[in-house]
């Protein structure tokens, strides 16, 4: 009998061919339309944007000034620097904290997770402020100082930006190594143990290698997030610039601006985190461990004296990572005069802010509602396909939904406004803009929150539910969905909060009827009405905390994936 022989090109075809035209083929489909229309086409307009000039000619002139003049080659070197000496302090705390928690039977464990997660989800940008209020040119600890005699210039300036970068990201290391370090194979340590290897010495050749995977996925995600931000550079730069900064100013500057040089620069920020992402992939594939995981470690009981001492240096971190927090909320109750704190407290701040901007109180939740009810049903639906449905149509798709995690936000803004302020779909200037910002950038934590839901969850119960005659799509709704809903809520409050305190993307597409909490926060700290600024600032704090612990109970209390 004869053999069927099929070409390569006839197995391509084949493996590219969709099995059957069903509703989760729509959903494949979908997801194709929306990051092909709000990801890959922006890119490519920022990408056209960055090789014409002016008048249309085909120009690589941008990108020759960018490395012909120091102004920008300086900016990109001043990224680097701060996000790389963030990431490196925020190793040294990190680790430390989280070997500290995880190996040792220090008290207030609880709390110290709350408030690591809490000094996280905090915006950048009120850290920024609230250290400015503390340790800027009048703050009062500054004030304190120099009248007891110690000289303190400020806060500002690239030492001021990696400070508050460390204090703010340093809960990426925390909570990617704790993690790790639970659940870590203990057979080696104790091999080296019983070798005469001191503890300090099995940690640096033995306990940090065996982690060196999720340490370098917590360090990128430090560098990434540093490399990108722009409201803390912006805040306490003064006149010291980063690429996000630079993009940001040639785009908007007096409504006229460079859109090529803000467009090259945008690529190159891009171009940056790519490889990155890439470096720290390849390094991570270097040098891979497999542990059997039977032998987890176990909690060192420590005398009084030790346990007190460690108890209190952990603690001691997270109070002054939350200080940033305190000082926004009691600085919102003091009376002010204009950009003066007076003695006494007032609820004059609060006041002012509901009778002057309540329509961006309005806005932010409303804009941020509409986002996570997209990124919720969306993200389920695709999380679905990616797990359930795996071929190389939906391992593409995997690809494209990683994207926006090398988009900075300032980035993204201007992508889309050159993608859509012309016919035939013109959004540059309305709410949608927005909504639509928020959800390109977080519904891929959405999705991998649900990804990691449905892996655990067993084949055999919708197989069940079909066997009775119930249809997939049925059974998906009234079964696989209703499975998956405790641990999608969880990670979508935490997308719900990094949305609510969004400032890059909003700052560069909202305008004045579509302004956002973050964008009024911004705004009041540049005219120096500080009150306002901490009000506002209070009411972001507060949600964040509220949405944390009902993140908190729906996870009956276990570790957050943030």
């Amino acid at each position: 009998m004869g053999q069927t022989v099929t070409t390569p090109g006839q197995d391509l075809r084949k493996r590219l061919t969709f099995r059957k035209w069903d509703f989760w083929t729509f959903v494949i489909l979908g997801g194709y339309i929306f990051f092909f229309m709000f990801v890959i086409y922006p890119l490519f307009s920022l990408f056209i944007s960055s090789i014409f000039n002016a008048e249309g000619q085909l120009s690589l002139q941008t990108y020759y000034d960018f490395f012909r003049l120091k102004y920008f080659r300086g900016a990109l070197l001043n990224s680097f620097m701060v996000a790389g000496l963030a990431t490196v302090f925020a190793i040294l705390i990190g680790v430390p904290l989280a070997y500290i928690t995880t190996r040792y039977n220090i008290r207030f464990k609880g709390l110290i997770n709350i408030l690591v997660i809490m000094s996280l989800l905090s915006p950048p940008f009120i850290g920024a402020y609230s250290w400015i209020l503390m340790l800027g040119n009048n703050g009062f600890i500054t004030r304190f100082l120099n009248d007891i005699g110690i000289p303190f210039g400020s806060v500002y300036g690239w030492k001021g930006i990696v400070f508050v970068f460390t204090l703010q990201f340093y809960p990426h290391i925390y909570l990617y190594v704790s993690g790790a370090l639970k659940t870590i194979d203990t057979s080696l340590e104790e091999a080296a143990e019983s070798l005469g290897r001191s503890s300090f010495r099995r940690m640096l050749s033995i306990t940090l290698p065996l982690i060196f995977p999720t340490l370098s996925a917590g360090a990128l995600m430090v560098f990434m997030a540093s490399f990108a931000d722009f409201g803390t550079p912006m805040l306490l730069g003064q006149g010291y610039k980063v690429l996000p900064i630079l993009a940001y100013e040639q785009f908007i500057s007096e409504m006229g601006g460079n859109p090529a040089m803000a467009s090259t620069l945008s690529v190159l920020l891009i171009l940056c985190s790519t490889a990155i992402l890439f470096m720290q992939r390849y390094f991570v594939s270097r040098k891979n461990y497999a542990m059997s995981g039977m032998r987890t470690p176990k909690v060192v009981q420590l005398r009084k004296g030790p346990r007190f001492l460690l108890t209190l240096g952990a603690l001691m971190v997270v109070s002054i990572s939350m200080i940033p927090q305190l000082t926004v909320i009691t600085t919102s109750f003091i009376k002010t005069n204009g950009p003066v704190f007076q003695k006494g407290f007032s609820l004059d701040s609060y006041r002012e802010v509901l009778y002057r901007v309540p329509k961006a109180i309005f806005n932010t939740y409303t804009f941020s509602l509409i986002a996570i009810v997209i990124m919720i049903v969306g993200g389920m639906m695709l999380a679905y396909v990616l797990v359930r449905r795996r071929s190389n149509w939906t391992a593409t798709l995997d690809g494209l939904i990683m994207i926006p995690y090398v988009m900075p936000g300032t980035v993204l803004g201007i992508s889309l406004i050159l993608a859509f302020n012309k016919a035939p779909l013109v959004l540059t200037g309305t709410w949608v803009i927005l909504v639509i910002a928020y959800v390109v950038r977080k519904l891929p934590y959405t999705i991998r929150s649900s990804t990691a839901i449905l892996q655990g969850l067993d084949r055999g119960v919708e197989e069940a539910s079909i066997s009775l005659g119930v249809p997939p799509l049925k059974t998906f709704f009234k079964t696989t969905g209703r499975l998956m809903i405790p641990g999608v809520l969880s990670g979508a409050i935490l997308s719900w909060v990094t949305t609510i305190n969004e400032l890059s993307s909003t700052l560069v597409l909202y305008y004045g009827a579509t302004a956002t909490i973050s964008v009024t926060i911004y705004s009041e700290v540049f005219t120096s009405n500080y009150g306002t600024g901490a009000a506002l600032a209070s009411i972001l704090t507060v949600s964040t905390l509220l949405s944390l612990l009902i993140a908190n109970k729906l996870t009956g209390g276990k570790d957050l994936k943030v």
